[in-house]
């Protein structure tokens, strides 16, 4: 057989080839390897096997590791064949691997073999070969494969168990810093790397991770394309694979954005910092992580992206070093000293630059227990990788099914309640059941706002929330039982029914609806109309909390009213309509009108006793209202970022949004907005935990109008940034703003809120004033 000359012995690789597989190459009688030019690390080769006399041809890749000497636990590409076994047997696109070889008298070094994936690979970041309308496809791919990868069970991998390890990001550190220490007892020190070093080393101990299987080296280049369809055929290189945080990948995928395109030594940094990307159709950062299924950049974002340059910096200084030895494998390696000074100072940029949680400084997270940290986390990851990915899929279920008000398909919105069921994220609300004070929950309501279904996802959505919090705490035992449990468990919804169309409802008062006990039947009979009966229209709606009038002459205007519990299929109940908010009816749940006519109920079905009812509503609205508002305010905040990424986006007149001074205005007035209103609702918080809704009332009041309030302005304003799109449903910044207009009027109404506060400032200093006089 005949063979072309190259850096590896051919004669002998393919003596051990035949010999090892004779059914793969047994017919070959000429070899042929030619080395990929791109790779400082593991040599790797195209080898083109054929049979010149049968004419046939194939082609093959071997994975060597570099001669010489190595630094420890470097180029171990034995790890990266057992990944490449376990990954192929679950059907991720990675190649084919055929054997491994250890025995180095073979071409010098261990090596293996594996399929050849015919492909293109991108190695230019703003793809000049593609046409313009390809190229976000391609960034798509990218996040989709990665959150593919991410998302393969461990347990599916069968993974040895010394390669399941915790602490990613302190063992990287580690790792990395221990290999330039060895490399530069060769080549000199770099002050920027011993800096971000140092500064990485502060934020390890805070890092909370999950672990999954972490590619280590993903970026666009690793990854072979289909050259028609752009989909992705396989992922290369997994030599420093890993299980660790999914932010290790996600960051070093996203770090060309925090550098400037240049070129070093002959190297070139595909860098994205500074260019005009809408105008070569390339995702920004944000929209590649939401491609990813990152809602904003995570509170761990500016460390991984330290560590992801950290470990570049690393790299070339190891291959600087090797080239110092005379064993590198790129012919430019000598050329390379500088890049790890240029790294590190990217590393030490990126970990002083704000993430979205950073901006965020007064959600005092670090102030939590423990355990209500953990929750934030773990919610804050649910809710952007599971729950706002599925939004549109379920507004689209809504719309195509046959009937909007039963819903044909309900899986999208069960599946992501098993999830949070089995992330321990259910039933948050309830501080004997989470073991959650009003202010921790607070900072994980403000999560579930920044979602359409994170809220019904995890069980805490009104007014389910507010009927159990009643039942909780005022129900018997058997209405706990009967109701309560199921509700709890998610199996069932209610609805609350107080507003009524006839009447002024602001005045509670002014209350129709009447609960009689007639003695002849021995049942309370419920007579009047109410309407606004927020999830009444569900088809899982087995109860209604009725509040209305049992006159007692003997008693004050506030002690005349009660509330009953209602089973929905009771005769006389009626759902008369669906109401619409702006044009939105909010199917398949929807706020309903609701007839009682001579509904007859049990009289074990009153809560607490009669005359209650106001006591009862002002329990259940105190926290309710809190929720609402943190709830707002997570509104708030995923519609300041749809606002500020639009800004920078978008260009009117020559320059971008972001640069017009009335659009900064918006952005800076909103963040002020937001801010206050945040920190006013988390001392309404404190002080409900530290005593009563009384003595609250003043502050939950303050806290209800302030974020109302807010929540209209920071949407109307992130409505006008957008333009027309923002009175569509491209976006969903027009049916957040009907939520924050309703909230104006929903739980009462912001001129009785206002009284309530005029009310409680006058009252304290009239007992001043009094007090002193009485001594005079």
């Amino acid at each position: 057989f005949a063979v072309l000359v190259s850096m590896i012995d051919c004669v002998s690789l393919l003596r051990w080839l035949k010999a090892t597989l004779p059914m793969e190459f047994g017919d070959v009688d000429y070899i042929q390897a030619v080395k990929f030019p791109n790779g400082q690390s593991n040599p790797t080769f195209k080898i083109t096997c054929s049979n010149q006399i049968a004419g046939k041809e194939r082609h093959y890749v071997v994975r060597k590791k570099p001669s010489g000497s190595l630094l420890p636990k470097a180029h171990q590409i034995e790890r990266e064949y057992m990944l490449l076994e376990r990954l192929h047997a679950v059907r991720f696109p990675v190649p084919c691997v055929f054997v491994f070889c250890e025995d180095e008298n073979v071409i010098g070094t261990a090596f293996y073999v594996m399929e050849f994936v015919d492909g293109v690979i991108f190695q230019d970041t703003l793809l000049h070969a593609l046409p313009p309308k390809q190229r976000r496809k391609v960034y798509f791919e990218l996040a989709s494969i990665l959150k593919q990868l991410h998302s393969i069970p461990l347990e599916d991998l069968d993974l040895p168990s010394e390669f399941i390890k915790p602490n990613f990001f302190s063992r990287q550190l580690h790792v990395w810093t221990k290999q330039y220490e060895l490399a530069s007892m060769l080549a000199p020190k770099v002050n920027e790397f011993e800096q971000l070093s140092k500064l990485l080393r502060k934020k390890k101990h805070a890092i909370a991770e999950e672990l999954c299987l972490v590619h280590g080296d993903f970026r666009l280049d690793n990854v072979i394309f289909d050259p028609h369809t752009l989909s992705v055929r396989a992922v290369l290189d997994w030599e420093l694979a890993s299980t660790g945080s999914y932010l290790g990948d996600v960051a070093y995928a996203s770090l060309a954005y925090h550098m400037e395109p240049t070129s070093i030594a002959g190297v070139e940094i595909p860098g994205l910092k500074g260019v005009a990307l809408d105008k070569h159709h390339i995702p920004t950062e944000s929209e590649f992580l939401g491609m990813y299924g990152l809602h904003g950049r995570p509170a761990a974002w500016n460390a991984f992206l330290g560590l992801s340059a950290l470990r570049l910096a690393s790299i070339a200084q190891g291959v600087y070093a090797r080239s110092i030895q005379g064993n590198a494998s790129a012919k430019n390696a000598g050329m390379i000293g500088s890049m790890c000074h240029t790294l590190s100072s990217i590393g030490l940029d990126a970990m002083s630059t704000q993430t979205d949680d950073d901006s965020n400084m007064l959600s005092l997270i670090s102030t939590l227990s423990t355990r209500a940290q953990e929750l934030h986390r773990r919610l804050k990851t649910f809710i952007t990788e599971r729950v706002i990915p599925m939004e549109q899929a379920w507004v689209e279920a809504v719309q195509t099914s046959a009937d909007r008000w039963s819903m044909d398909d309900e899986s999208i919105l069960e599946d992501l309640k098993a999830d949070a069921k089995a992330l321990g994220l259910w039933n948050l609300f309830l501080p004997d059941v989470s073991g959650l004070s009003q202010f921790e929950y607070a900072h994980l309501a403000e999560l579930m706002g920044t979602s359409l279904l994170a809220a019904e996802a995890c069980n805490c959505a009104a007014p389910d929330s507010g009927n159990m919090e009643v039942l909780h705490m005022f129900g018997s035992k058997e209405q706990q039982k009967e109701w309560l449990q199921p509700l709890l468990e998610g199996a069932i919804r209610s609805c609350f029914c107080m507003t009524e169309p006839d009447v002024a409802s602001s005045d509670a008062t002014n209350m129709e609806c009447t609960i009689i006990f007639d003695k002849e039947s021995n049942m309370y009979i419920v007579n009047g109309k109410k309407w606004w009966s927020t999830g009444a229209g569900s088809p899982h709606c087995k109860i209604a909390l009725v509040m209305g009038l049992t006159p007692n002459s003997a008693k004050s205007r506030h002690e005349q009213h009660s509330i009953i519990l209602v089973p929905m299929h009771t005769k006389g109940v009626e759902k008369v309509r669906p109401l619409t908010t702006f044009g939105y009816d909010d199917a398949p749940h929807g706020h309903f009108e609701v007839h009682f006519n001579n509904v007859h109920v049990p009289p074990e079905n009153i809560i607490l006793e009669e005359g209650k009812g106001f006591e009862i509503a002002q329990g259940r609205l105190g926290p309710g209202r809190l929720h609402h508002c943190m709830r707002a305010i997570g509104m708030c905040e995923r519609a300041f970022d749809l606002m500020c990424d639009r800004s920078i986006e978008r260009k009117t007149f020559g320059k971008r949004l972001a640069q017009h001074g009335m659009i900064q205005d918006m952005i800076a007035q909103s963040r002020i907005d937001i801010d206050q209103g945040r920190l006013l609702v988390l001392e309404a918080a404190r002080v409900l935990d530290a005593s009563s809704s009384k003595v609250a009332r003043k502050l939950l009041s303050m806290a209800k109008v302030a974020v109302a309030r807010t929540a209209q302005k920071v949407l109307d304003r992130a409505i006008q940034v957008f333009g027309a799109a923002g009175m569509s449903d491209d976006t969903p910044l027009a049916f957040m703003f009907t939520g924050a207009r309703t909230l104006r009027i929903a739980d009462g109404p912001d001129e009785v809120h206002l009284l309530t506060i005029v009310k409680e400032e006058l009252k304290s200093r009239i007992q001043k004033k009094m007090k002193i006089l009485s001594k005079l």
